[in-house]
């Protein structure tokens, strides 16, 4: 391998880089403590904001915060009736910060495919496939007929002790870091 050559493209791309480094450590402490921790997700954004303004001024600065807005649109509906925890909504909005409106929405994209496989493999391996099915015509009964999404978000906390949870930061993780992979965003 010609160092020099992977040195330069490290360089060249170490925002995203950067932006993988922090996908990494979110999956793993969401994995742990089920969790993404505001000590991790405020200066990821900010410091993609900061960015945006270092690279390109004020409309950097725009478009680094419109990223964010993005990412956090894409999961504050499932943040609202309890399917998500606010640090998977402000995580995604820190990845907007730093890679913008277009990237953010394709990352998300990835995120959801890799969360749906996710979930259909511990479905399958969990030995109660049909509780599973269950549950999720439940959950898609309740989002059609309630409509009230402190209701909802009420009835997702009593249900929670009770669920297998995913924790999201790592589908975002695996997702983002694919569609980089594939965008030809990390070298």
């Amino acid at each position: 391998m010609d160092t020099a050559w992977f040195s330069s493209e490290l360089a060249a791309h170490w925002p995203i880089w950067f932006v993988t480094g922090v996908l990494i450590v979110a999956a793993v402490i969401d994995g742990m403590i089920l969790k993404v921790p505001n000590w991790l997700t405020f200066p990821f954004i900010l410091s993609g904001w900061w960015y945006g303004f270092e690279v390109a001024g004020w409309s950097g600065l725009g478009y680094s915060v419109l990223g964010t807005l993005v990412g956090f649109a894409l999961l504050l509906v499932l943040r609202a009736v309890g399917g998500m925890g606010m640090g998977d909504v402000k995580l995604l909005g820190g990845i907007g910060a730093w890679v913008g409106t277009t990237n953010v929405l394709y990352a998300y994209v990835a995120t959801v495919i890799v969360g749906a496989i996710m979930a259909l493999v511990m479905m399958a391996t969990s030995g109660r496939w049909q509780d599973h099915l269950r549950m999720m015509k439940q959950i898609m009964l309740e989002w059609i007929t309630i409509r009230n999404p402190d209701r909802l978000a009420a009835i997702a906390r009593e249900r929670k002790p009770q669920m297998k949870l995913l924790p999201y930061g790592i589908p975002m993780a695996i997702g983002s870091i694919l569609y980089f992979a594939w965008a030809g965003m990390l070298v």
